[in-house]
């Protein structure tokens, strides 16, 4: 049970991101604080009033976690990724991808420019970025130009040289006009070079420059110009902040750092997708006195990417660790692509690192119990599991079950938990095609057979093209399938396994008469499980899991297909014209009452059309 007003009292009072889960544990909220403490003990406090939404939001609030940064900077940059990724419900959501600017570098040009861009492009060109301020982006963009006199023209060079005068910036000296040949390629790129210089964080110089003209206007009394070198001096400032939540290289890393104590530690590990932090993890572990920090981190690593579905193309380490190049082979053939392990000495990587491990530190000192508790939950439940059944290395498991009312729109449903938690994304839903009826067992073996038969597909195309086996809901299978039943159903499952020539453990899920699990049914023999254990209480919750989201997707259809209106058994009357009618005359009242022509006059009818309701809706009752 999540005790707030202890994880309240934890909240340290440092930059960071706070995410708010419900009671099924989805993300409803992701925000940003300059100081955690203060900003999530507001939602909690009776006389703070945000507006409707957000108490709304509160309500549901089942617990939160958060994640510290170095800076506000990085807090609202971090803030943007996560809620791209997770799209919480009570989130104002972006209508599309422009959040912050970059500048951009036309480098693969012979007379490259400096632009502003809100994407970054698999190019030849170098991005730097992203930055909050659009204005101070344009800014220092337009100071670059001033400064180092770029082009800022869209001609074809050196193919237009001479090709049309020179435009009004070469006349106030704004540009060195390489499009008239005024300065030769290797100047040019040298000018080029400072501004890649300015933009890799060498800003003292211009800075400096600023300064002085800004001053020098001063002395002289031309203070409109002391103020126009001052708000340049502003945008440069603004642009010099680093932040390390987005990277422009685009790549898939995992940042992997840990802290720890003389019997505990905590491995934190930040996710990296196209040059983003999209979410974090973190897991004790039990250590002795006597290892050291890296032997933790090999032995983290191989646990870690033996049972993980994704392996990104680069593994960044706080510390070196034994074995490094047979690791990395290993990654490396489990991914079908190069897997580089690295220990960044500088620069923003290095940062990412002491960023991680800062959160590792923190959890340790905050969260050791919890995150015992959670690991006996998930980890410690799937282990009893294991030992239950007399399995190894169990870590995905997939529940199935069927849901219908006399036979009416059955479905099914898969739902996924890897590492002993819900994994939504892998989650699928299937509408039966063969079965009509309230056949179980018959709508089972549809699913199951689609559920493989898929899988086994896509994985020959991914072997056909050389790909790597990339994880997905149907290309991975399991390594345990759980039935919501006994020997019938997981007979039924063993039938299709047999048929698609698969070997994945069955394993039932056993029900009392008051439909409460009592046991599981493994290789013919009813096990009895320990109803206080962590083991039956996961087998409990993936059971629960699996038939909710079967109901769910059951009742959306019933509710779809209730969605029905009189004008729908009108001859010509499709969904654009009922919708038309509706918007014009409110109610069926209304279309009942108006003339031919009337009807004839609503957006997208023709008289047939209109003659069709009229006479439909005056046709002599029985």
């Amino acid at each position: 049970m999540f005790d707030f007003q202890e994880e309240l009292r934890k909240l340290p009072d440092q930059p960071g991101v706070y995410i708010m889960h419900d009671a099924s544990d989805a993300i409803i909220y992701i925000g940003k604080a300059v100081s955690l403490r203060k900003r999530v003990r507001q939602y909690f406090q009776p006389s703070h009033d945000e507006g409707i939404k957000k108490k709304q939001m509160v309500e549901h609030i089942a617990r939160f976690d958060y994640i510290v940064t170095d800076s506000e900077l990085e807090a609202l940059v971090l803030e943007c990724n996560l809620i791209k990724e997770h799209t919480p419900k009570y989130n104002t959501m972006l209508r599309d991808d422009k959040t912050y600017p970059y500048i951009r570098v036309t480098v693969g040009e012979e007379f490259p420019r400096v632009l502003f861009s809100r994407q970054i492009k698999k190019d030849k060109s170098r991005y730097f970025g992203p930055y909050t301020s659009a204005g101070a982006v344009k800014d220092t963009i337009e100071l670059i130009n001033k400064i180092y006199k770029l082009r800022t023209c869209n001609r074809k060079l050196p193919r237009d040289i001479g090709a049309e005068r020179a435009c009004l910036n070469y006349h106030i000296h704004q540009c060195a006009a390489p499009c008239q040949g005024y300065i030769s390629r290797e100047e040019y790129g040298k000018k080029v070079g400072k501004a890649l210089e300015f933009l890799n964080g060498n800003y003292a110089p211009i800075m400096r420059e600023l300064e002085e003209r800004m001053q020098e206007a001063s002395e002289v009394m031309e203070f409109e110009k002391a103020i126009e070198y001052r708000e340049l001096l502003g945008s440069v400032k603004q642009i010099a902040q680093k932040q390390k939540i987005t990277n422009t290289d685009g790549e898939d890393k995992d940042i992997i750092a840990m802290a720890s104590d003389d019997t505990d530690a905590v491995v934190q590990v930040f996710f990296i997708r196209s040059g983003k932090i999209i979410g974090r993890d973190h897991f004790h572990v039990r250590v002795g006195s006597e290892e050291s920090t890296g032997d933790i981190l090999v032995n983290f690593v191989k646990q870690f990417y033996s049972g993980t579905p994704f392996i990104p193309k680069e593994i960044m380490l706080q510390e070196t660790i034994e074995d490094i190049p047979v690791l990395e082979e290993w990654l490396t053939a489990k991914r079908g692509h190069k897997v580089t392990i690295r220990i960044p000495q500088k620069g923003l990587k290095e940062k990412l690192v002491e960023l991680a491990a800062k959160n590792a530190k923190l959890v340790l000192s905050q969260d050791k119990e919890k995150i015992k508790r959670e690991e006996g939950r998930t980890i410690g439940a799937v282990r009893e599991i294991e030992n239950l059944l007399d399995l190894k290395n169990l870590n995905r498991m997939e529940a199935y079950d069927i849901s219908n009312i006399n036979g009416f729109e059955t479905v099914g449903s898969m739902i996924v938990y890897e590492r002993g938690k819900p994994k939504r994304s892998d989650y699928r839903k299937f509408k039966l095609r063969t079965v009509t009826g309230p056949d179980d067992y018959a709508s089972m073996h549809e699913v199951l057979t689609r559920r493989f038969l898929h899988g086994m597909q896509e994985q020959q195309e991914l072997r056909e093209k050389q790909m790597p086996q990339e994880v997905g809901s149907f290309t991975r299978f399991p390594d345990l399938i759980l039935m919501d039943g006994g020997r019938g159903q997981v007979n039924i499952c063993l039938q299709v396994l047999e048929e698609l020539g698969l070997h994945i453990p069955v394993c039932g899920m056993v029900k009392d008469d008051n439909h409460r699990t009592r046991g599981l049914y493994f290789n013919n023999v009813e096990i009895p499980i320990d109803r206080h254990g962590e083991g039956f209480k996961l087998i409990t919750r993936i059971q629960d899991e699996a038939h909710r989201f079967a109901i769910e997707y059951h009742r959306s259809l019933r509710s779809k297909s209730q969605v029905h209106s009189v004008l729908d058994d009108i001859e010509g009357i499709g969904p654009a014209r009922r919708k038309a009618l509706m918007k014009r005359f409110q109610s069926l009242e209304n279309i009942r009452n108006a003339t031919v022509e009337e009807l004839a006059q609503t957006e997208s009818m023709n008289p047939a059309a209109a003659q069709n309701v009229y006479d439909f809706l005056h046709q002599p009752k029985e």
